[in-house]
C-alpha cells in the first residue's frame, strides 16, 4: 500500500514472489484499525458506524427494561470500548458521524428529545464526549512517552513564557498536523498550567485531566483551544 497526499498520484507497482504477485491496495486492517492509503480514516469510520448503529439499536430495544446505571455499563461495554480503541482517527472529518451516534445513544439512555443538547447529559453520566476522549487518549500518550517530544527550551535558549511548552515543528502538511506527535504537542500546550504541572505524576495527571474533560465536555478541538486561549 502506498501512502499518498491529495496531490500525489499512485504509482503502479507489482511485487512478484514465487507463485504469487502482489499489487497495490487502497486499505488494510492492522491491529483492529482499517488504514487507508490517504490516512483519511474513511473506511475505519464506516466500519465503526456500522458497529455503533447496531449497538444503538440494541440499547434502544432494551432500554425500557433497564435502569440508567445498567445502561451506562452497557454503553462502556459496547460503545466506549469500540469508539476509544486506537482513537488516532478522532481528529478526522469522518469522526463527526461517530460523534453523532454517540450523542444519539446518550439521549436514549437518559430518555431526552432527539434535538436536546447533550452537554449536561455527558456530565450527568460521567461519560466523555468523542472529542474529549480523543484529547484524553492523546495526552496520556504524550505523558507516558515524553522521550518522543521536545520542549521549546531544548530547541532554543530564549527565555519566553512558552519555554516549557512542547515544540511544534513548522509544517503546512495537514497529514502531519493531524498526526499524533503534532496534535498531541499542540493539545498539551493548550492545557491549563495546573494540569501541565502534574506531568511528573502520571496517575494524578490522568485523574485531574479526566475531571477537567468531564466538566467541560468539549464538542470539538476548536472549542478546547478557545477555552484555554
Amino acid at each position: 500500500m502506498q501512502f499518498l497526499t491529495k496531490k500525489q498520484n499512485e504509482r503502479k507497482i507489482q511485487i512478484i514472489a514465487p507463485n504469487s504477485m502482489n499489487t497495490n491496495i487502497n486499505s488494510t486492517k492492522f491491529l483492529g484499525l482499517i488504514i487507508d492509503n490517504s490516512l483519511s480514516w474513511k473506511d475505519h469510520n464506516a466500519a465503526l458506524t456500522s458497529k455503533l448503529n447496531k449497538a444503538c439499536y440494541a440499547i434502544r430495544s432494551i432500554k425500557p427494561f433497564l435502569s440508567v446505571d445498567i445502561l451506562r455499563m452497557i454503553y462502556f461495554s459496547y460503545v466506549h470500548s469500540v469508539m476509544s480503541y486506537g482513537i488516532f482517527w478522532g481528529n478526522s472529518h469522518p469522526s463527526n458521524s461517530i460523534f453523532k451516534i454517540e450523542k444519539r445513544i446518550i439521549r436514549i439512555n437518559i430518555n431526552t428529545g432527539s434535538h436536546d443538547s447533550c452537554h449536561q447529559l455527558f456530565k450527568q453520566l460521567q461519560i466523555f464526549s468523542l472529542p474529549s476522549q480523543y484529547i484524553l487518549s492523546l495526552l496520556v500518550f504524550v505523558n507516558k512517552n515524553g522521550g518522543l517530544f521536545q520542549s521549546n527550551s531544548e530547541i532554543h535558549d530564549l527565555n519566553t513564557r512558552f519555554n516549557h511548552n512542547l515544540h511544534l515543528h513548522s509544517t503546512n502538511l495537514k497529514l502531519v498536523q493531524k498526526g499524533v506527535l503534532y496534535s498531541g504537542s499542540k493539545i498539551y500546550n493548550h492545557l491549563p498550567s495546573n494540569i501541565k504541572g502534574l506531568s511528573n505524576d502520571t496517575k494524578l495527571f490522568k485523574s485531574t485531566l479526566k475531571s477537567y474533560l468531564i466538566e467541560h465536555t468539549f464538542y470539538s478541538l476548536d472549542e478546547f483551544y478557545q477555552s484555554s486561549s
